[in-house]
């Protein structure tokens, strides 16, 4: 059942969002400039409502209530979304039972050998079980570009730290290969991708296929994290005041990987390996241009064309972290979210 604050947070969502574009500026406060971008009107509107509303900050509650408020927070901005089918399934995994749910878009009811992706949530390791997170986004993912999803919910940290959730994801798409006719996939067209904590989680996918030698087509990475060793300098600049905080990351990083040796692992810091291995798939790298992630996302589809790896990187420079969540959010984020559904139907044709 949907809670009186949540509905009130959504119809004030949509109030705002449907003000003429001079209101919203106006609510918006003054335009905030750095590094020759201008965060988004609207963007920078919900991020002012959400400071004068004093809502608790996720990394300010107890896990529980935490994953709670994300999920509602998702579905405020998420918008409604409609899809052709959804089914849940349950795999073996390494650590007991993984669900997974099939996001079939409506223009491909009834066909076999749909191009598919293994869908891997953000939510830094400890957030959206239960696939309580991106339930919308992946509806609009698969109804925008054509290509089927199959959401993972891999085990969360601080509960499973590293590598319980690398395991799980691997295990995932090491199923949807060997199980492709199951769920109507091609082999020949499958793709992983996720965004944050899923688009590293994808990263350590894709580089898994490659040594293991597992057909895959194509890597979608939504503002990755790939460092957990150092701080960028969109860490520092952006850390404060634009959803993403230091205080979430550091508390993300120490639940998922507790033990400081292993920060620096090349299956954990992604951005600080020398090598990859021969047939690692193409990749579309996206960041933010207020993102704390930015920089060390960039950095990583820089050292991947370094080592001969077919990427390409697109920064949305008036963007947050967290905008491919906001389907229901305004025109801007949406737009954003169609275009890279178009890079995914492409990469997948």
């Amino acid at each position: 059942m949907t809670s009186l604050t949540e509905t009130f947070q959504t119809l004030l969502v949509r109030s705002l969002m449907a003000l003429p574009d001079k209101a919203k500026r106006l609510l918006a406060g003054a335009p905030i400039e750095i590094e020759g971008q201008r965060l988004g009107t609207e963007t920078q509107l919900m991020l002012r409502m959400e400071k004068l509303s004093h809502v608790t900050p996720a990394e300010q509650l107890p896990w529980g209530p935490a994953r709670a408020a994300l999920a509602m927070q998702s579905r405020v901005v998420g918008g409604q979304q409609p899809i052709g089918s959804v089914r849940d399934l349950t795999i073996d995994g390494p650590g007991g039972p993984i669900p997974l749910r099939l996001y079939t878009p409506t223009s491909r009811l009834g066909e076999h050998k749909v191009p598919t992706m293994l869908f891997i949530h953000g939510g830094g390791m400890v957030y959206g079980g239960d696939h309580s997170t991106h339930d919308l986004t992946c509806r609009a993912f698969a109804e925008e570009s054509g290509v089927q999803l199959l959401s993972v919910d891999y085990r969360l940290a601080p509960e499973h730290p590293y590598p319980a959730g690398n395991e799980d994801c691997v295990a995932a798409y090491e199923w949807l290969v060997a199980n492709a006719d199951k769920v109507d996939a091609d082999p020949a067209r499958l793709a992983v991708g996720g965004d944050s904590a899923g688009g590293y989680f994808s990263a350590v996918v894709a580089i898994t296929a490659a040594e293991k030698g597992l057909p895959l087509a194509f890597q979608l990475l939504i503002y990755p994290a790939t460092d957990f060793v150092e701080l960028s300098a969109s860490r520092h600049r952006f850390g404060e005041g634009f959803f993403l905080t230091k205080q979430f990351m550091d508390q993300a990083l120490d639940a998922f990987v507790p033990d400081h040796a292993d920060r620096s692992g090349p299956m954990v810091s992604l951005v600080r390996r020398d090598s990859f291995p021969a047939g690692l798939a193409p990749a579309y790298v996206v960041t933010a241009g207020f993102d704390p992630l930015r920089d060390e996302g960039e950095a990583y589809a820089k050292l991947l064309a370094e080592h001969g790896v077919s990427v390409e990187a697109k920064r949305y420079p008036s963007m947050i972290h967290g905008f491919i969540n906001m389907t229901g959010l305004g025109a801007e984020a949406p737009a954003y979210h169609r275009e890279i559904s178009e890079v995914l139907r492409t990469a997948l044709r």
